[in-house]
């Protein structure tokens, strides 16, 4: 039976127990499992390989994504390392040049000791990167929308280039989540997810997924995160699975809120550029338009005059915009990337990108906007 997004949200992966008839999923706490002689096991031995909620849990993902196979990790990276994993040294990656800070001190503190090469570049346009293939290129990686610059990437586009080469194409989705873009349908080999944002929803997991539809590629993930063991465990598990459960609605209004939030900012005498996706002077509205259902509720801003000192001051001054790391829970977060998210990229490196002194991120929550709204303007006055 085909399901519409809410539905599979809800009951993807998810069956009553048997034992039980518990609706909802148990949590298996447990390391270990009965075998009735040596191999004559239930389908788990030990849950480092399998365990029955993350494996609900990653059902679940493979539906919503549209895939064949879900795999979790204990952390957002923890999956971005075991994706790098299917290289070898002397292999290249294609990323693009704005993105997350810890994906870029993964791929260039820790990956590149290990002979694999990074070519980082501006994805807005796909033209130039086939300037950039050799006969060591393996892997295409993409975030899209970016962060903290929400820059647009044209998913189709790069899948087509990424077939042409037979490459393998990789779509980090958090900002996007499968309910606004499912990169899967689109030419993608992978998305990769950090669950612990907009997929758990409420601030109090971490943990990172990958689906795909390939099976050879699956096989070769599964080997990866069995063999290296950086799965989550049960409880974090039964958590994103009842995130999940609410992802639709929490993400219609993320995007109602961060619409409102993104106008606001946009006619407002202290801030300067204000970049959200959905704006039509937005490099890539059009491409945004086509491979997603709406626009996120992800906002960034710089301020008039540019000064680090008049970001530090409205960051300091919000009331429910929170200061913190992290983003898409149901509470709205505000973020200085230069100095939090993306420190371990180099000043000259961000600022080429437009992560400036003076950029502040917002993840607009599913308050009540004309509080945000007051929140924010109220930080603003303080300049």
């Amino acid at each position: 039976m085909t399901m519409k997004f809410g539905t599979k949200a809800i009951h993807s992966g998810q069956e009553a127990d048997p034992t039980t008839g518990a609706i909802m999923t148990p949590i298996y706490q447990t390391s270990t499992y009965k075998q009735a002689s040596p191999g004559d096991f239930k389908g788990y031995e030990y849950s480092r390989t399998g365990n029955p909620t993350r494996s609900a849990l990653e059902k679940n993902l493979a539906a919503l994504e549209n895939g064949k196979h879900g795999l979790c990790f204990g952390s957002g990276l923890a999956a971005i390392d075991s994706i790098i994993k299917l290289l070898s040294p002397g292999d290249e990656v294609i990323s693009t040049n704005d993105l997350y800070g810890g994906t870029y001190r993964i791929f260039t503190k820790i990956f590149e000791n290990y002979g694999i090469k990074f070519h980082f570049t501006g994805m807005a346009s796909t033209e130039k990167i086939e300037l950039l293939i050799n006969k060591n290129t393996k892997m295409i990686w993409a975030e899209t929308p970016t962060n903290p610059m929400l820059n647009i990437i044209d998913i189709e586009s790069l899948g087509k280039i990424s077939k042409a080469y037979k490459l393998i194409f990789v779509v980090d989705n958090t900002f996007a989540t499968p309910f606004l873009q499912r990169p899967l349908d689109l030419g993608a080999d992978i998305v990769m997810h950090s669950l612990t944002k907009y997929m758990g929803g409420h601030s109090d997991v971490v943990m990172g997924a990958a689906i795909c539809k390939n099976d050879c590629l699956a096989e070769r993930l599964y080997f990866i995160q069995n063999s290296c063991g950086a799965v989550p465990g049960p409880m974090d598990s039964f958590l994103v699975l009842r995130g999940i459960k609410t992802l639709h609605l929490r993400m219609q209004r993320h995007c109602e809120n961060g619409k409102l939030i993104a106008n606001f900012l946009k006619d407002h005498p202290k801030v300067g550029d204000v970049y959200w996706p959905g704006f039509e002077s937005h490099q890539n509205h059009e491409v945004a338009k086509k491979q997603m259902d709406d626009f996120g509720g992800m906002v960034s801003f710089n301020l008039v005059g540019n000064q680090l000192k008049h970001a530090i001051t409205v960051v300091s001054n919000t009331h429910y915009f929170t200061l913190a790391e992290s983003l898409g829970g149901v509470e709205s977060l505000c973020g200085h990337p230069a100095s939090m998210t993306h420190a371990a990229i180099p000043k000259l490196e961000r600022e080429k990108t437009g992560v400036v002194d003076s950029l502040i991120r917002l993840s607009v929550g599913i308050e009540d906007v004309e509080d945000l709204i007051l929140d924010l303007d109220n930080a603003l006055n303080k300049l």
